[in-house]
């Protein structure tokens, strides 16, 4: 398994990237965040340099391993969890099965356990290459090339926040995207992840544990979507229900706090960074009552 630990003293903070995603992606955040924090992240198999064997994949899986690294770093206080995307769907099995480990949580546009309620709307362009079936295809498709081919396939590029970064996470973050091991992991994890979110569902765990959900801004979202030649209606009908599923997870506990990060698409932590370590910087000691916060 390919562990990034940084920091060497304060509360200990556990990032679970996004499906597909490298902890390189979080480079500015895991930067600013060490100087203050213990940051750990890790590769899930099949990403980066952690192998992948014939396990399965699903969350259950992942909360496991959280606990194995935690275990062998012997680390014996609670940790802040932040989740993003499928990440945050692991974050929420973990707190639930595990709510003595997690003294707080933040979920970045995270997956919600809802999330088959966007199969439901009408997005027939949208749709054309977005379906769960649609990935498995393309995952399956990228799975059998080897690198070279996948470069070519690909032509692997960097965001113009990712250019920001050293040129030797550039580098990292170029090649991950060439690894073949990378879309057989996120065949395996989309085979699953809907009955990992009927699974969590089922968990009817009663939560007090301090909670930040951060939400994507939906009309940049939709105006960056139409700027890509998708309908505008569409996107309107998908965002609106993004919206809502993200709205549904301040309800995971009653102390939480629902923020809409202005300027940000699903990548908030790379458009936003700023929101995440305030959220992680406040968490410890909220005392809020649930409410909606629009962060300019």
């Amino acid at each position: 398994m390919e562990i990034l630990f940084k920091g060497s003293e304060g509360t200990p903070v556990m990032i679970v990237s996004g499906m597909g995603s490298s902890f390189d992606e979080w480079y500015e955040i895991t930067e600013t965040l060490s100087k203050t924090n213990r940051v750990i992240m890790f590769h899930r198999p099949g990403l980066g340099e952690s192998e992948l064997l014939k396990e399965l994949r699903n969350t259950e899986t992942v909360i496991n391993e959280i606990s194995e690294i935690i275990r062998l770093l012997e680390i014996d206080e609670p940790f802040i969890f932040v989740g993003h995307s499928y990440g945050g769907l692991c974050v929420q099995h973990f707190m639930k099965k595990h709510e003595e480990k997690v003294l707080g949580v933040v979920l970045v546009d995270s997956t919600s356990v809802n999330f088959k309620a966007l199969d439901q709307l009408d997005l027939p362009v949208i749709n054309e290459d977005s379906t769960d079936e649609a990935w498995l295809e393309k995952c399956l498709f990228y799975s059998s090339m080897n690198e070279e081919r996948l470069r070519v396939q690909l032509k692997p590029t960097l965001t113009k926040q990712q250019l920001q970064f050293p040129i030797d996470i550039q580098k990292r973050l170029l090649e991950f995207q060439v690894k073949p091991n990378l879309y057989k992991a996120m065949y395996l994890e989309i085979s699953h992840w809907e009955r990992d979110a009927e699974t969590i569902k089922n968990l009817n765990t009663s939560l007090n544990l301090p909670l930040i959900v951060i939400g994507r801004d939906k009309a940049h979202c939709i105006s960056l979507a139409v700027e890509e030649g998708l309908p505008e209606k569409e996107t309107e009908l998908l965002e609106n229900k993004w919206e809502e599923l993200i709205e549904g997870q301040a309800y995971i506990t009653k102390n939480s706090r629902l923020i809409f990060a202005k300027g940000s698409s699903h990548s908030i932590h790379l458009d936003r960074p700023d929101i995440i370590l305030e959220a992680i910087r406040i968490l410890k000691g909220m005392e809020l009552e649930e409410k909606n916060e629009h962060i300019k």
